[in-house]
């Protein structure tokens, strides 16, 4: 019973994730997006903040400084600066496929720089994921406008923060560490909007989709963090996947996105390889911990 409300929890929350998604969109039709990205940025880092005090985590001074810490926070710049600017110029849908990358990406990257062993089914999974994202955004088509290259910088980022994530000290909470990273993007923000030459907007039909945007979002990330601590991650975490259905289908409701065959194609291939990456990964820990078991 538990699992099932787990997985429930699972695909509620990438619902309010692929919600977080359209209303920044939305809100980047009416205000710059370094508005946008600054306002994300405030109220995601107030609400964790709400939520450490609550749960009465510290908020060390030390801990802020920790050079891993800083490293994650560089790379939360970095993809808060690609996956907003992306959501502002390209569907929802492109953008959608273009985030399923980003488990394959960390794969990757845990291959390339912390040492761990990746075999040939594993690089073969990535290699077809990467083939489904050239797909997707097909960088030499008449419909490639130059944005997608942010979103792709987007996943780049968010990948290497959460690699950075795996090597941070147990005594730093995620929350906090959630809001450091919320934090970092406010400045990243303010130099988006300064460069931009536009000037902010406070209208109503601006403002409304931000403030959704961080309600959802912070529903989505409570979600998520239950329903990973109430059942197996094996039989919780592909339905992350779910997110690509949701996004997708509220840029065609929303927007009038109608995605074109290699679109879906693309995102067939990445949806496959990523769920092939996970299933995969699992079986190998379960072999590593029969290995120790047997040992002990």
């Amino acid at each position: 019973m538990d699992t099932l409300r787990a997985i429930a929890l699972m695909v509620l929350g990438m619902a309010l994730l692929a919600l977080s998604d359209a209303f920044i969109k939305l809100s980047s039709l009416q205000a710059p997006s370094g508005q946008v990205m600054m306002a994300i940025g405030l109220g995601g880092c107030c609400v964790f903040l709400i939520l450490a005090r609550i749960k009465k985590m510290p908020l060390r001074r030390a801990d802020a400084l920790n050079p891993k810490v800083l490293w994650r926070n560089i790379f939360e710049m970095i993809g808060g600066l690609g996956m907003i600017v992306g959501l502002s110029h390209i569907p929802l849908s492109v953008m959608a496929a273009i985030m399923q990358t980003a488990p394959l990406a960390v794969t990757l990257g845990a291959a390339l720089f912390l040492g761990e062993n990746v075999g040939w089914r594993r690089w073969s999974a990535i290699g077809v994921g990467l083939v489904g994202m050239l797909m997707v955004i097909r960088p030499f088509g008449t419909a490639f406008t130059g944005w997608e290259i942010f979103a792709v910088t987007g996943v780049i980022g968010l990948a290497a923060r959460d690699l950075v994530t795996r090597t941070l000290p147990a005594a730093i909470p995620s929350v906090v560490v959630s809001a450091w990273g919320m934090a970092s993007i406010v400045p990243v923000g303010l130099v988006l909007l300064l460069v931009s030459g536009r000037a902010p907007v406070f209208t109503l039909p601006a403002l409304a989709p931000m403030a959704a945007a961080i309600a959802v979002t912070a529903g989505g990330y409570l979600a998520v963090t239950n329903a990973m601590r109430m059942a197996e991650v094996a039989a919780v975490s592909p339905f992350r996947y779910t997110r690509l259905i949701f996004t997708a289908s509220l840029g065609m409701l929303i927007f009038g996105e109608r995605p074109d065959g290699w679109t879906y194609a693309g995102a067939a291939l990445i949806l496959a390889a990523g769920l092939y990456t996970f299933v995969r990964e699992h079986r190998l820990a379960r072999a590593r911990q029969r290995d120790v078991n047997r040992g002990l």
